[in-house]
């Protein structure tokens, strides 16, 4: 049977929003399982949506890292208030003469998404100002029976990893905000409009919903799945394959021997993904135009954690390549620390530390994570 998202309950909820004043806070991944756009749903059932605001990517999906602007609608005319450029924070001003900040994103299940942060900082602003929050409920994609990493320190708090996240953290996005609201101590109103036949243990491919795109670059479940960790190589002088048909599948340089990277990481016997050599051109973001030499990886499974492989495969770059390996700066990524969340990750890869060491530790803080959030629980 097909998971009824929030958006599809608007009708047998309806009485959350009748007679609100409502901000929408939306972007392109805010369709209803027929694919119709939330707020042309809300309309349809005489909701007053007076004002709107978009994350990073905006309304309408533009590149990772570009500065979002302020815009009308252009069909119902409703003026967009950006949350990813001067402001990400929402304004308090902006928010005046609202009822309610409805809240409707598919997010992936990763504390490196920024649209966390946004719904995190806009709770914030809704707890100055009195306004409820209410959140329409979507899956996460990995599930939410599995944690991954460390819980990120506060110290290395950024856009890219907050609210004492570990990597993976096993929540949907009701489930969250309720997390963040006591993490935080936030005397806000959360209304929760929650799924249909959803269960903790589905991944997405179990939902039986048509994939919606949550962002430009993760354009398949199979990008989420190594997104998961994929993304520490955007702290890299390595593409992540941005720019290409499958990034977070395709990892490489116009500098990598992909021969002898392939025979190292090969020495692992990674389970539940196929890899091989691959050479490709991003047509944007690092690299762009040229030939890059790498790995490209094809998850075989819904339950990969591509976590460690990623770690193992930047090891393997870095010995084979010390001089040429080099630690980035990306968009709202200023040091890798910052994305793994745990400075013991650089040391792997530099291999000044065992991974499964590491791994070990981060079990301890996973499973103290997983019982934590129970109390939050919606399914």
């Amino acid at each position: 049977m097909k998971t009824k998202l929030g958006l599809d309950r608007i009708e047998e909820f309806e009485r959350f929003f009748r007679g609100k004043r409502l901000g929408l806070l939306t972007n392109y991944s805010g369709v209803d399982s027929l694919l119709r756009e939330n707020v042309s749903v809300l309309m349809d059932q005489g909701l007053q949506i007076q004002k709107m605001f978009a994350p990073e990517h905006g309304l309408y999906g533009i590149a990772d890292g570009e500065t979002v602007e302020d815009m009308i609608h252009p069909v119902y005319q409703i003026p967009v208030v950006s949350l990813y450029g001067p402001n990400k924070k929402l304004p308090k001003e902006e928010i005046e003469g609202l009822d309610a900040l409805v809240y409707d994103i598919q997010d992936v299940g990763l504390r490196y998404y920024t649209f966390l942060y946004t719904l995190s900082y806009a709770m914030e602003t809704a707890a100055e100002t009195g306004t409820e929050v209410i959140i329409l409920d979507r899956p996460n994609p990995l599930g939410t029976l599995h944690i991954k990493g460390t819980r990120i320190p506060t110290e290395l708090s950024s856009f890219v990893g907050d609210d004492r996240l570990p990597i993976r953290y096993g929540m949907t996005i009701a489930e969250y905000a309720q997390y963040v609201r006591k993490l935080k101590n936030l005397d806000v109103s959360i209304t929760i409009v929650p799924m249909d036949m959803y269960t903790p243990k589905d991944y997405f491919p179990d939902t039986g919903l048509l994939w919606n795109i949550p962002s430009p670059a993760l354009p398949t479940y199979q990008s989420v799945l190594c997104y998961n960790g994929g993304c520490f190589f955007e702290a890299t002088n390595i593409s992540e394959g941005r720019g290409t048909p499958v990034p977070f599948q395709f990892f490489g340089a116009p500098w990598i021997d992909m021969g002898k990277v392939y025979q190292r990481i090969n020495e692992h016997n990674f389970e539940k993904v196929a890899f091989r050599q691959r050479s490709f051109v991003p047509f944007s973001s690092k690299y762009k135009d040229r030939v890059c030499f790498g790995i490209e990886f094809i998850p075989l499974c819904k339950e990969l954690d591509f976590v460690p492989i990623a770690i193992l495969t930047m090891q393997a770059i870095r010995q084979i390549h010390p001089d040429q390996f080099e630690y980035a700066t990306y968009a709202d990524v200023n040091h890798i620390d910052h994305l793994t969340g745990d400075p013991r990750v650089r040391s792997v890869i530099e291999g000044a530390m065992d991974l499964e060491e590491l791994m070990v530790d981060w079990e301890r803080e996973e499973t103290r994570f997983f019982q934590e959030i129970q109390e939050f629980r919606v399914y």
